[in-house]
């Protein structure tokens, strides 16, 4: 089994701030399963939470080891080649990539898309949300404008916990709230920008304006203060800093309603199924995220998408030039099509 890589750069039509900080351009990393004439496709895309942290040469440092630790594998072997990346400690972002191709490589082979060989209903995808960064107030509001316009986006993701406190939060929240249209619903992510004082004075003035849940309101590493948020706040409490895998879903769940899965964050499509069941068992909700994904990685979750109850996949949707195609929007949702694996071409190779 072959396995190859090259690096490809991503521009933000509109740069997204968070709590932490502002993203206008990463450099991702395309990945390629080659064995019996097949090839099967995978993305790596760096990202940080706190002192976690996996950049661009993080991603190749570890697909240098990686490729010689996948090479006498055959890409059906593909709970042996997770259990030896972990066991070396390849970073998540590396194994996602590797796995995604491997399964990219299935469906190519088996002549299915991957979502059919899951035995998965396409219909039951919900729409997708649309970020909007922190921003003043009136450039919040014309980006929600613009991408209410590009998109027709049923529900928004607002992205609050300014570093300049709680009242520059409920500005640009009531700045969106002005015109955005009653019928979208409003979801807010605070990135861990929250004290427990400030969450809990948000969870609550957010549930008055009508928002549907709030994640990540505490950082990482704060999660025994997410006890008492979770006993006395009015909305549902997601977690995606402070959850990677399925340990984490076992964890935290006396204490969250639903937790956000991302594909650099866990690992891989074996490892979101792995925390989608247990979620599921634990009576927890599920929500698909990314990071500066483009389409290739964004079409691998559209194929588990049937199984979440909220999406955030429309990092794709805010390049300027994503290399790739695949999952298409349809009337807000992202769509898999019925192409054999991820279903996903690059633009200079279509005809």
């Amino acid at each position: 089994m072959h396995l190859n890589w090259a690096t490809f750069t991503v521009n933000k039509r509109f740069p997204l701030t968070i709590s932490r900080g502002t993203t206008a351009q990463t450099t991702n990393v395309w990945v390629s399963v080659a064995y019996e004439g097949i090839e099967g496709w995978g993305e790596a895309s760096p990202f940080g939470i706190g002192d976690k942290r996996q950049t661009t040469e993080t991603i190749l440092e570890g697909l240098q080891e990686a490729r010689e630790l996948v090479r006498e594998f055959h890409p059906l072997q593909r709970e042996a080649i997770e259990r030896t990346l972990r066991a070396h400690e390849v970073p998540s972002a590396v194994r996602a990539a590797i796995e995604t191709a491997l399964w990219d490589w299935l469906g190519k082979r088996a002549g299915l898309p991957v979502w059919q060989i899951l035995g998965l209903d396409t219909d039951a995808i919900v729409p997708t949300s649309v970020t909007i960064g922190i921003n003043p107030p009136e450039i919040a509001q014309g980006r929600t404008l613009d991408w209410l316009e590009l998109t027709g986006a049923r529900s928004l993701k607002i992205k609050l916990g300014n570093p300049e406190g709680i009242e520059a939060d409920k500005a640009m929240f009531s700045a969106i709230r002005e015109v955005a249209p009653k019928e979208v619903a409003l979801r807010v992510d605070a990135n861990g920008g929250w004290s427990l004082k400030d969450a809990l004075v948000m969870c609550q003035w957010l549930a008055d304006r009508g928002v549907e849940y709030v994640e990540q309101p505490l950082a990482r590493g704060q999660e025994e203060a997410l006890s008492e948020l979770y006993r006395q706040s009015p909305l549902p409490i997601f977690i995606d800093e402070s959850c990677w895998d399925t340990r984490d879903v076992v964890r935290w769940s006396d204490r969250i309603h639903g937790i956000n899965i991302k594909l650099m964050k866990c690992g891989g499509l074996g490892e979101a199924l792995r925390m989608i069941h247990t979620a599921r068992a634990l009576g927890i909700q599920v929500m698909f995220g990314c990071y500066s994904d483009s389409s290739l990685a964004i079409t691998a979750m559209a194929h588990l998408a049937p199984l979440a109850d909220h999406l955030d996949l429309d990092s794709h949707l805010n390049l300027l030039d994503d290399p790739f195609v695949g999952a298409s929007l349809h009337e807000g949702r992202i769509v898999p099509s019925s192409e054999p694996g991820l279903g996903v071409s690059r633009r200079e190779l279509l005809g």
